[in-house]
């Protein structure tokens, strides 16, 4: 492995040209040093920028990952359009597609679906966790320098020859409470990309403190950690935990919500507010995570309007204002997004 924080300067032309290795220095993201969020219809100025739902999922494709089938998965943008039309008429401005490649991304139906109904959408880049490492990625080969590379490539060329860029790595992380061999590298290289470029880092972290090392790791490697999101806290509800990610810089992503939970939605309710009393509102972001086809409206899911609709009138009811609201599912992802000029 290579030591943390080291990534290579090489002499040829393009994205790897950019790199700035341990000099600070920024590989250029396609905006021209802009202060931007980047969509898949270009970068954009994040004052253009309203509600945004951080963690959600268009066309992913888990059921074609052996192991996995029975995952009903998204297809119809016919159907889309009409969700996103609900989120809309709620005040929707953005959504982020933490969807990378390996488990079905689609940057050209991405595109066509933002110009199709106005909505902005991120896409994301990066792998997923180990057990979804496409064979012909050939990861067990590369390097964390050379999966940085990689990374960097699509954040400052965009994908392949679409030009579409990432605004977000990815939903990416670690598939247990352990951090696996591979999924330390893809962390690591997924760290030393977002260092080298600007670009913000959503995480995989489910029912354990597994997000804290996934920090740990970042850290190391020298990455803004005022620019992660750790991803499905609402799934190890523990005040703790939320307030060491909190005390950290890192943002504590709520992100299942609409699931039937019985009385744990109450749960997360308690200790949204318990970080808000201590301080932390800027730490928190809310989302819903939709991804398969039960979760949509149209089948008779909470599709993408859950959070204004019920969650944030539980949220005033606990006690919350609206600037906190505002602060909360506007500015917190607009902050998380924005690429430094």
């Amino acid at each position: 492995m290579d030591p943390p924080g080291q990534g290579r300067r090489s002499g040829s032309e393009g994205a790897r040209s950019r790199v700035g290795g341990t000099t600070g220095m920024r590989a250029s993201s396609g905006a021209e040093g802009r202060v931007h969020i980047q969509t898949v219809t270009g970068p954009v100025d994040p004052a253009d920028v309203g509600l945004t739902l951080p963690a959600e999922h268009f066309y992913i494709q888990q059921w074609e990952v052996t192991g996995h089938a029975g995952n009903f998965q998204l297809e119809d943008d016919d159907v889309f359009a009409e969700e996103i039309a609900a989120f809309q008429a709620v005040g929707g401005s953005c959504i982020v597609d933490q969807t990378p490649a390996c488990i079905g991304r689609r940057p050209e139906r991405l595109r066509a679906l933002s110009e199709r109904t106005g909505l902005r959408i991120v896409m994301a880049t990066g792998w997923y966790t180990d057990e979804y490492a496409p064979p012909e990625d050939r990861l067990e080969r590369l390097s964390v320098r050379a999966m940085a590379d990689r990374l960097i490539g699509e954040i400052v060329d965009g994908v392949g020859t679409t030009g579409i860029r990432p605004g977000i790595i990815g939903e990416f992380g670690c598939a247990r409470s352990y951090v696996s061999p591979l999924e330390e590298r893809i962390l690591r290289a997924s760290a030393r990309a977002a260092r080298a470029t600007g670009i913000a880092m959503a995480t995989h972290a489910v029912h354990s403190e597994i997000g804290l090392d996934q920090l740990d790791l970042f850290e190391e490697e020298g990455a803004d950690l005022t620019r992660v999101s750790i991803g499905h806290c609402d799934s190890h509800p523990h005040l703790a935990y939320w307030m060491r990610i909190a005390e950290r810089g890192a943002f504590v992503q709520v992100d299942n919500l609409g699931e039937p939970m019985g009385r744990h939605e109450g749960r997360l309710i308690s200790l949204v507010r318990e970080l808000v009393d201590r301080g932390f509102e800027r730490q928190i972001l809310l989302s819903h995570d939709v991804g398969v086809v039960p979760e949509l409206r149209y089948h008779g899911g909470r599709g993408f309007t859950y959070l204004s609709e019920t969650f944030l009138p539980r949220l005033r009811d606990a006690g919350l204002g609206e600037s906190v609201i505002e602060t909360i599912t506007v500015h917190n992802p607009k902050r998380l997004l924005t690429f430094p000029g």
